[in-house]
């Protein structure tokens, strides 16, 4: 059993740390909603009163945040994990961020004589529940080594993809695949209805030929084939429009700095920029056919 100091614990960080709990390990939480906590100490993780308190005396700290200036404020050396960690604490980042902030985070871990890593994951609330998440994780081996064993009660698949900030890189550009790839098996569903086909016809040939894809068998935009899809639950969010935005804005970024040519990137963070802004950010992503029925 090591003793784990857990930041952020809303909709993925919350039951990634109860899974900690499930695991053996003592889990110290800490999350500005109250209510939050309350609810990891109900099922055996400790309350911390403060991001330093949750990082005291912790053999690892993992952090779950919305955005990089919230990371990079976290791991501050006033008031944040690096100057509250105990020497040998692993630092995990598991927060979806800009690559240049992972960086400059772990280049300031480094100097304070941490080990540190980014492990942005992939599956959703539902993989964050079962266990079942996949961690795209960047750093030295030396510190993959550690982090594996606690990685792997909250995944099922755990990848060492590089140096600092690999670990961002990688899910990205997983994710721009993914709303891409999303946006195209809606476009082909609404056309494949206006031209007189039936989604479950359509679903039976392209699922097993060369149209077949993720967001066709495991995710189907469109009520019926796939019955684990958050089509057939009005869309309700496995994966908000919300956050797949935010994914794409951090891949054109990304693009931006690395002089990349990602054009299908680039307008399927117009064509989600459009869904959300159209009040369906809560939406799951998936729901985005709505608009392209609809001819948007």
């Amino acid at each position: 059993m090591v003793t784990i100091g857990f930041v952020g614990i809303g909709n993925m960080g919350g039951p990634m740390a109860a899974n900690l709990v499930g695991g053996g390990h003592s889990v110290r939480v800490f999350d500005l909603d109250a209510a939050l906590v309350a609810g990891l100490v109900a099922q055996g993780a400790e309350a911390a009163g403060s991001v330093a308190e949750a990082a005291a005396g912790a053999d690892a700290v993992v952090t779950m945040l919305p955005a990089g200036k919230h990371v990079a404020a976290v791991y501050a050396v006033d008031g944040g994990i690096l100057g509250a960690a105990d020497p040998g604490a692993l630092l995990i980042d598991c927060s979806t961020i800009d690559v240049e902030t992972s960086r400059v985070v772990h280049a300031e871990a480094t100097e304070a004589g941490f080990e540190m890593l980014d492990a942005p994951v992939s599956g959703g609330v539902g993989g964050a529940t079962a266990g079942t998440l996949t961690f795209m994780v960047g750093g030295s081996e030396a510190a993959f080594a550690r982090a594996e064993p606690i990685l792997s009660i909250m995944g099922k698949a755990v990848v060492h993809v590089g140096g600092p900030g690999n670990g961002q890189a990688a899910k990205i550009c997983n994710n721009m695949i993914l709303g891409i790839s999303m946006i195209a098996v809606s476009e082909a569903f609404a056309l494949g209805q206006k031209l007189g086909l039936k989604p479950d016809r359509l679903f039976e040939i392209s699922s097993q030929s060369s149209g077949q894809c993720w967001s066709m068998t495991t995710y189907c935009p469109v009520p019926g084939p796939v019955p684990a899809s958050p089509a057939n639950r009005d869309y309700q969010a496995g994966f908000t429009a919300a956050m797949m935005l935010k994914d794409l804005v951090l891949a054109q970024d990304a693009a931006k700095i690395a002089n990349a040519a990602t054009p299908l990137g680039s307008e399927a963070r117009a064509l989600y920029d459009k869904f959300v802004a159209a009040d369906n950010g809560g939406l799951d992503f998936s729901g985005i056919i709505k608009m392209i029925e609809a001819g948007g």
